[in-house]
């Protein structure tokens, strides 16, 4: 009887040191400014270019396609550091183009600045911790007028490539990130899961080791899903699936020897 005592205490510690290990590995991080740790070393500056493209199942005979491109440089302001990403965004006639540009600062990824060009109209904000309002300082601004205070900082989640990036994945991590799309309704922390990791295969041929990151959520369209592959030792973006309103959208890395189109334009 001693005996089978003795067996069932050992069992029981080694119950709950398997579910203090479990534990030990399943990670949730807050992150926002002043607050998580994005790893802002990895962020690199240069073009980045992206094929995305939208598949109806209903409709077997199209496909809809966006270019993305997004090009990053540091610049220096009195002193302090900023990521300055400029994007341009480019569909199948004029009424798609989208053009954006975006000012953090290089310690935390703290939004300062942006602006986003969309069929002719302009919506500009100057951003701190505390709130965002409409940029008095840039002509015809068509959100000159607006303002939302903060509660804490946030990030801007137009710019979720980039910020994906930075994340410390690793396997059992989790992060509730404090987003916030600019001119719309208030920030809110959306949660982003690594489910675990994939292996792709480049164009060449050479094979990636990648952390599957995951986020659901709904909207007023439905519920949605997406995943995002990224690259364990570059910390790249490489691909992007989406599901939602029963539509399919993909994201996918162009390769460097994808040509840069901006100097062919005549003016953008």
């Amino acid at each position: 009887m001693r005996a089978f005592y003795y067996i069932m205490l050992l069992l029981i510690h080694l119950l709950i040191a398997a579910i203090s290990r479990g534990q030990t590995n399943q990670q949730t991080d807050t992150i926002r400014p002043g607050k998580g740790h994005l790893l802002t070393g990895a962020l690199k500056p240069g073009l980045r270019q992206y094929l995305v493209y939208f598949q109806y199942p209903r409709h077997s005979d199209r496909l809809m396609f966006w270019y993305w491109m997004r090009d990053i440089s540091i610049k220096t302001r009195d002193g302090v550091k900023y990521f300055a990403i400029s994007q341009h965004w480019y569909g199948g006639d004029s009424t798609s183009y989208r053009k954006v540009y975006s000012l953090n600062t290089v310690a935390d990824f703290a939004p300062v600045f942006h602006s986003e060009t969309v069929r002719g109209k302009t919506s500009s904000y100057n951003w701190t911790g505390r709130d965002i309002k409409g940029a008095d300082s840039v002509e015809d601004n068509t959100s000159k007028g607006f303002y939302l205070p903060f509660s804490e900082p946030n990030l801007n989640w137009n710019l979720d490539i980039e910020t994906f990036e930075m994340l410390p994945l690793g396997e059992g991590r989790s992060f509730w990130i404090n987003f916030y799309d600019a001119g719309l309704e208030p920030p809110k922390y959306v949660l982003y899961k690594v489910t675990g990791s994939e292996e792709l295969t480049l164009m060449s041929g050479e094979k990636v080791d990648c952390w599957k990151l995951y986020s659901e959520g709904s909207s007023p369209k439905g519920p949605y899903t997406e995943t995002y592959w990224i690259s364990k030792q570059g910390h790249e973006f490489l691909k992007e699936e989406d599901s939602f309103s029963g539509i399919y959208r993909y994201k996918i890395k162009m390769p460097g020897t994808a040509p840069d189109l901006l100097p062919r334009f005549e003016s953008y």
